[in-house]
C-alpha cells in the first residue's frame, strides 16, 4: 500500500490524523487543563517558587553533602515538588499530559505495526524503553537482542 502512495497522498494523510488527534476529546482536555494552569496565579506562584529553589538545589548539588545548605535546600525542594504534585491544577494538568501521551504512544505504536513489526516504538517510559529492545541496538547482541 505504501509503496503505491505518493508523497502527497502520504502528507494528505498525516494531516487527516493529526485533525483527528487534534479534535479528540483528550486533546480537547489537555488544552482545557493547560489553559487552567497557565492562568492560575497560585499555580504559577508555586511553579516559579519551584524553579527558583530548583536552581538553587543544582548549585548546592555541585558541592554535595558538603555544601552548608545542603540538607536544607534539599529538603525544601522535596517540600515544594510535593506542594506542586498535590496542587489540584497541576496534578489535572500533569494527568491530561499523559493521557494525550499515552494516545500519541499508541497511535505511533499502530503506524510502525502497520509498516513491520520490527520498528521500535518509545513507550514514554526510560525504563521499559531500554529493557525492551527488538534487536539491532548496537551492543553487538550484549543485551540479548538479535
Amino acid at each position: 500500500m505504501i509503496s503505491s502512495m505518493t508523497s502527497f497522498d502520504i502528507l494528505e494523510e498525516t494531516h487527516q490524523l493529526s485533525q483527528v488527534i487534534l479534535s479528540s476529546e483528550v486533546f480537547y482536555h489537555f488544552k482545557e487543563c493547560k489553559y487552567k494552569l497557565q492562568h492560575d496565579k497560585e499555580a504559577q506562584t508555586l511553579i516559579k517558587c519551584f524553579v527558583q529553589i530548583k536552581e538553587d538545589y543544582e548549585e548546592v548539588q555541585r558541592f554535595g553533602k558538603y555544601h552548608p545548605n545542603f540538607h536544607e535546600t534539599s529538603k525544601k525542594v522535596r517540600e515544594l515538588k510535593r506542594e506542586l504534585d498535590l496542587h489540584p491544577v497541576i496534578s489535572a494538568y500533569k494527568k491530561a499530559e499523559t493521557e494525550l501521551d499515552q494516545l500519541l504512544i499508541e497511535i505511533s505504536r499502530i503506524i510502525a505495526n502497520t509498516v513491520s513489526p520490527h520498528i521500535k516504538v518509545p513507550s514514554g517510559n526510560p525504563y521499559f524503553d531500554s529493557i525492551a529492545c527488538g534487536g539491532g541496538c548496537g551492543t553487538g547482541g550484549s543485551c540479548g537482542c538479535k
